[in-house]
């Protein structure tokens, strides 16, 4: 048997929000799962992404095979990065240290992230309002 885990729909039309599970592979993709470990919720600013790391990390280290998206959304967390670092058999207390220090970089980046698209969002022109175009003058 294949576990995986994966997103099943959950929203109505246009207003999409899944649940995170890990699930048989032979089932479809909406259907029976064993577990249900977390939900997403991308169309709120920011995106809604909430999980249970303990049952995460139990499922990988069972063999469990995200999808692509969930892939992304347990390195966005730092999940992949302790699962990695208990796979090759790091300490507790520097797996802590490196989550921390991992988590705090990528915090400073979704910063400085922001920041820059409020600086790029200052300097353009408002909307409706262009630039004076240059006619040319006949002397």
């Amino acid at each position: 048997m294949s576990v995986r885990i994966r997103l099943t729909r959950v929203g109505r039309k246009k207003v999409p929000h899944y649940r995170i599970v890990v699930m048989d592979s032979r089932n479809r993709r909406d259907g029976a799962y064993l577990e249900q470990i977390g939900v997403y919720h991308p169309n709120l600013q920011p995106a809604q992404f909430e999980i249970e790391e303990e049952k995460a990390l139990r499922w990988l280290s069972q063999g469990a095979i995200p999808s692509d998206t969930v892939r992304s959304l347990l390195s966005q967390r730092g999940i992949l990065l302790h699962f990695d670092l208990q796979k090759r058999q790091t300490p507790p207390d520097k797996i802590a240290e490196a989550v921390t220090q991992w988590r705090a970089s990528a915090q400073a980046r979704v910063t400085a992230r922001a920041a820059l698209k409020a600086q790029k969002r200052k300097s353009a022109t408002p909307a409706g309002e262009t630039a004076p175009a240059e006619t040319p003058q006949t002397t």
